[in-house]
This record gives C-alpha cells, sequence and structure tokens, in this order.
C-alpha cells in the first residue's frame, strides 16, 4: 500500500499531464496516478469523484495558463512581432495540441462538476479563438497575410506545425526559426 503524503495541486497536475502523454486519455487510471504521487488511490478519491472531474480541472489549469500568455499578443504592434511571439509561444506549450484533443473525448455526462468545466473549456477556447482571429486580421490589415485565404486555415496550419516530427533531430530554436521561415517565405525558390 502506498504511503501517505501530501501533495500541491501543480504536482497533481504534473502527474496528470505526464500520465495523459504517456498513457492518454483512455488509459489514464486513478491507480497510475496514486503510484506516480506515491499516495492511495484513495487519497486522489479525496479531492476527486473520478478522472473526469481531475481532468477537466487540470485542463482548466493548462487552458488559462496559456491564455494568460496568448493575451500578451496586444503588447506587440507589429503583425511580425505577434507571428514570432505566438510561435515561440506555440513550441513553448507544444503538448497543448494533444490535450486540448484528449479533452474532446471526456464524457462529461459522468458529474456535474466534469461538466461545468467543459463549458467554462469551451468558453475559453472561444476566448482563445477570438484573440487568435484578431491576430489574423492584423495580418490581412497589414498586408502580411493573404486576405482571400480563411482564418480557420490559416490558423490550422500555423498550430499544425508542432505536430511535425523532428526526426532529424534539429536544435529546437533552429527548427522553429525553419518553420517560422517556411509559412513566411514558402519553400519554393522563385
Amino acid at each position: 500500500m502506498a504511503r501517505v503524503r501530501k501533495f500541491t495541486t501543480e504536482e497533481l497536475f504534473q502527474a496528470t499531464k505526464q500520465g495523459l502523454l504517456q498513457f492518454g486519455y483512455d488509459s489514464f487510471t486513478f491507480s497510475l496516478l496514486a503510484e506516480q504521487l506515491e499516495v492511495s488511490r484513495g487519497t486522489l478519491y479525496k479531492y476527486y469523484e473520478n478522472k473526469e472531474e481531475l481532468i477537466t480541472d487540470y485542463m482548466l489549469f493548462e487552458m488559462n495558463l496559456f491564455l494568460q500568455e496568448l493575451r500578451e499578443i496586444h503588447h506587440h504592434d507589429s503583425f511580425d512581432e505577434q507571428f514570432d511571439f505566438l510561435f515561440d509561444l506555440i513550441f513553448k506549450n507544444e503538448e497543448i495540441h494533444q490535450l486540448i484533443a484528449m479533452g474532446n473525448q471526456i464524457n462529461t455526462n459522468i458529474s456535474n462538476k466534469a461538466n461545468e468545466n467543459k463549458k467554462e473549456l469551451d468558453r475559453l477556447h472561444l476566448e482563445m479563438y477570438q484573440i487568435l482571429s484578431g491576430f489574423i486580421q492584423n495580418g490581412k490589415k497589414e498586408g502580411q497575410l493573404k486576405s482571400e485565404l480563411q482564418d480557420s486555415l490559416l490558423l490550422g496550419i500555423i498550430f499544425q506545425t508542432v505536430a511535425i516530427p523532428n526526426h532529424s533531430r534539429i536544435p529546437k530554436d533552429q527548427w522553429v526559426r525553419s518553420i517560422k521561415d517556411i509559412i513566411r517565405h514558402g519553400m519554393f525558390i522563385n
């Protein structure tokens, strides 16, 4: 039996993140989490009735941190500065894509708390989209982005770059610079 141990919310959420990324949503369990934290499963049930409540709480925590940083995009005047800021932020938080995808798998019918958390997550996603739409509109207004391209397509391309595998193990800063260059200038010589 695991020994009785206290843990902070940050430790709990860090272990939750590691478990989700390692095992995925379906295989993530309180047993695995308890083992990671060196506590009993019962200890976790004192805080959360089920994994859905824990995961949605954790995702709210992550999304609020991400949005707090994303809002700083407004501190940059030009589209180029905003573009660099956004890319640095995306690659700093490269796991957020996987976690958002897992969030869509959560069965929120299991508890009222998970359902309320999911509604708040949806609201935060909408806020994120509005900030990013403003970024795209700024790029179109400054003549940096083609006005005929759909906002969702441009955002999709930008956000999907974190999923490109770096099989050659190019240093991260060089990798990010190269992706930025391809998006800014294309990959064709002419």
